[in-house]
């Protein structure tokens, strides 16, 4: 353990912890006095019931004993124990000595932990005779007081473990020496140092450290935020400082809220996790988390190179340089990084290479009143400079050392390199030699492999007939599949990996699917969508699965099919819908999914009659299992995903009415730093869809929040978007915001409901919804955002702007034409109505 404390080991063979004095009955129950003391069964407990410290043994092969503060309030019973500081680090107590170990404050005053064989800890270095209590504070901190001066002699906040609790501090103090840094667990289970830990650079910014290599860059202090953590805007919650003077240099950070718990921990792998504690589901949800994959690790590509691979790590040399050791690359170790071939020759006046979608390098300098010439003339007139960039906020960046951290990014930025005049020279030349060398065997390549694909094509179409196409789905068992999957994935028969698709998942032949649904009997008929009817289907052994067949006239081909099978084949969350297999024979394209009993949220939500069984309850857990399935496929899944089609039709119900989300055949998926994208077809329906996405084809996660604010309007009123088109409203948002703006947002909730809603609830329900569909998507919230909003009634709401698809008036704005004109640039919209 890193000395975080001083830490003293004294034998003192006359004193046994059986002869300890236990607390007397007159100890508060958040503090420890001399000459008390509290046993292995016995704890603290900070004032408000939020931290607690004891004796404890993490996992359950470790049988060493330590003392810590761990969350009260999230720990069940020895369940879900969330360790925030551990005394006594790299001195654990052997589990045998358990009944005899105590913590107690000795005759100097000092902390200690002392075990059966008389072996003592000491973590404080006071000396002297003082009399002196230790207090348990809500904040997480343990405090050692001079009870006659009450001043503060000693805190934990000062030496951390492996977590970065609101009110702690990263840095150092100059006067003092000391340092405050975190250091991750060895394992899971075991909370003596391990490899990972913190140091704040003089140059204002933080590294991940494994061993003495740095690991992870949080990137410069912008004022706001360090560059490399862009989540940190989300400065509602957190209030951060950066403190640097006389005394030291230092980051902290606070809560607005008080009610909230956040957390920031450094994981065994190394990453830093920020976390909140949901309440609704007594759980941790991840906030952000970095590095993110591989190529966000400190110069892993080492200098004047790039990362172009985030779970591989595969890196290559920038233009005009080559690998410093080509054998080390060869074994795949590129941290030597890269070397110039030909050296700059500054009073020859070098020129620049245009490099495009590149994320930044880190260590920058920034120019102040440059316009582009101006930043191409300081890096061109500058011999130390090696590369430079004019942003789009018209910032000039150059870089005078070497380019560490730079990565590949569809959308990412330009850079302007700095090369020897000869090398540009051959650089352009060789991309036309090369070119018209590629191009010739190119052509003959294809023509090849066209007769070769022919030849296969005719033999697949001459054994069709005689071969079986798929798996039995009515033998199928998909309880015992599932984990012969995930465990052995070479044992996925007629499974669609491999090749272009690149999943595990069951393909089941017509024939099967067809005696499963007595022929797509009319009985079996669940619905009817846009993309063709769903049938229900019976296994031999009982189960039952949901058939979707995909119609010859419904617009949805093998692209929107293969699409869907590839988002959702490994997203693994309790709302979304599981998709079990697929058939593809013929003219047939066939959908299997988890059987939903409910079927959707529209047959409840918009019938009179099945409505009431929509309880407020019911409808709260809905609207809160939808933001969390969103919140997985916008932040935590592998990939970001944005769904794009959000309605209620494509919400499913189980027998338990808990949301899943459904139908993905219109996703997409954001990779990396990705923030937005842009399509010339524009596919969804119509009145789920931000005027961004309608009017310039803009999506991003921000179009789902709009969505996700229509579909929690509905949910909230029972009425459909659409159903205000004949009224003296335009949508269902724009009646929501009349009733806002006039104080009477109540006369939104559904009738139904009669008087079983809670007033304050169904307020802030309204005004989250109104949030998420204001007609800029940068005030829109994030999902992350929206799950706070709805499960913490103390977290302040800020005031909506007007919704997207609203009149406004002449004095709002003149020079708007109408509003409800929603073609634009002769852009189709392709309407896909409820399924």
């Amino acid at each position: 353990m890193p000395m975080l404390v001083v830490l003293v080991i004294n034998i003192f063979v006359t004193i046994q912890c059986f002869n300890a004095p236990h607390v007397t009955s007159g100890a508060t129950p958040d503090a420890i006095k001399q000459g008390e003391s509290m046993s292995f069964s016995e704890t603290l407990v900070s004032a408000n019931g939020v931290f607690e410290l004891g004796f404890f043994t993490p996992g359950q092969s470790n049988k060493n004993i330590y003392l810590g503060i761990w969350y009260k309030m999230t720990t069940i019973g020895n369940r879900n124990r969330t360790v925030v500081w551990v005394a006594n680090r790299e001195y654990p107590i052997r589990g045998t000595y358990s009944s005899s170990c105590v913590f107690s404050i000795d005759r100097a005053g000092n902390l200690v932990v002392s075990d059966g064989r008389g072996m003592t800890y000491v973590f404080t270095s006071q000396s002297g005779s003082a009399n002196t209590s230790a207090t348990l504070l809500d904040s997480g901190n343990l405090v050692l007081r001079d009870i006659n001066s009450s001043r503060e002699l000693w805190q934990s906040f000062d030496y951390p473990s492996d977590h970065f609790l609101p009110g702690m501090k990263l840095g150092f103090n100059s006067r003092t020496g000391k340092n405050w840094s975190l250091t991750s667990w060895s394992g899971a289970a075991d909370p003596t140092p391990g490899d990972f830990s913190t140091l704040l650079d003089s140059s204002l910014e933080f590294f991940v450290m494994k061993g003495s290599q740095k690991y992870w860059t949080s990137g410069r202090w912008n004022g706001n935020i360090f560059s490399e953590v862009p989540e940190m805007r989300q400065n509602y919650i957190f209030n951060f400082s950066y403190i640097s003077d006389e005394n030291g240099t230092y980051f902290t950070y606070s809560l607005y809220n008080k009610s909230i718990f956040s957390r920031l921990a450094m994981d065994v792998s190394g990453q830093i996790q920020q976390l909140s504690w949901l309440e609704t589901s007594n759980e941790w949800v991840l906030f952000w988390a970095q590095p993110r994959d591989q190529c966000d690790v400190y110069a892993r590509c080492g200098a004047f190179s790039t990362c172009t691979d985030p779970l591989a790590s595969g890196c290559q040399c920038l233009q005009g340089f080559e690998p410093s050791s080509v054998a080390d690359w060869r074994r795949d170790e590129w941290s030597r990084g890269c070397v110039r071939r030909t050296p700059l020759q500054c009073e020859k006046k070098d020129g620049f290479l245009l490099v495009k979608q590149l994320t930044f390098p880190t260590g920058s300098d920034v120019l102040e009143g440059r316009d582009a010439q101006g930043c191409n003339l300081a890096c061109f007139n500058n011999c130390s400079c090696n590369a430079y960039a004019y942003t789009d906020d018209r910032k000039c960046l150059i870089w005078k050392g070497d380019l560490l951290g730079a990565k590949e990014l569809y959308g990412g930025n330009d850079l302007f390199l700095k090369l020897a005049t000869s090398d540009l020279q051959n650089i352009n030349g060789g991309r036309k030699r090369r070119s018209l060398i590629i191009s010739l065997p190119v052509i003959l390549i294809m023509l090849i492999l066209s007769f070769i694909a022919f030849l296969l094509w005719r033999r697949r179409v001459r054994q069709r007939g005689k071969e079986e196409m798929g798996q039995d789905l009515l033998s199928y068992d998909f309880n015992a599949s599932t984990h012969a999957l995930n465990t052995d994935s070479s044992k996925a028969n007629n499974s669609l990996s491999g090749g272009r698709w690149d999943v595990e998942l069951p393909l089941f032949n017509l024939e099967s699917i067809s005696i499963s649904t007595n022929d797509f009997d009319d009985s079996n008929k669940l619905g009817q969508g846009g993309f063709g009817p769903v049938y229900k289907g019976k296994l031999l052994n009982g189960q039952e699965v949901a058939i979707k067949r995909l119609s010859r006239g419904s617009g949805q081909g093998m692209e929107e099919l293969k699409n869907e099978v590839t988002l959702i084949a490994k997203l693994q969350h309790r709302n979304l819908v599981r998709l079990l297999g697929c058939c593809i024979e013929g003219e047939e394209k066939i959908l299997i999914y988890e059987y939903m009993p409910n079927k959707s949220l529209d047959f409840f939500l918009f019938d009179r009659t099945n409505r009431t069984v929509l309880d407020w309850a019911k409808r709260v857990r809905i609207v809160e299992g939808i933001a969390q399935g969103l919140l997985y496929l916008h932040e935590h899944s592998r990939l970001r995903i944005i769904h794009r089609d959000l309605k209620a039709s494509n919400v499913l119900l189980d027998n338990q009415m808990n949301a899943k989300i459904s139908d993905f055949g219109m996703a997409r998926i954001f990779g990396g730093n990705e923030s937005q994208a842009n399509t010339n077809r524009i596919v969804g329906t119509y009145g789920y869809m931000p005027p961004e996405y309608v009017m310039e084809g803009l999506f991003s996660i921000k179009s789902d929040v709009f969505s996700f604010g229509i579909l929690l309007l509905e949910i909230l009123s029972g009425k459909k978007n659409a159903d205000f088109r004949l009224s003296d409203s335009l949508n269902l948002s724009d009646h929501a915001w009349k009733l806002w703006k006039s104080e009477r947002a109540l006369e939104l909730i559904d009738p139904a409901l009669g008087d079983s809603f809670y007033i304050s609830k169904a307020l802030r329900c309204i005004n989250v919804g109104l949030l998420c569909v204001q007609e800029q998507a940068v005030d829109r919230p994030t999902m992350a955002d929206v799950l706070i909003m709805l499960s913490n009634d103390a977290t302040p709401l800020p005031f909506p702007k007007q919704p997207a698809f609203c009149p406004r008036s002449y004095s709002e704005d003149s020079s708007r034409s109408n509003p409800t004109n929603l073609s634009v640039n002769n852009v189709t919209i392709s309407l896909v109505e409820g399924r």
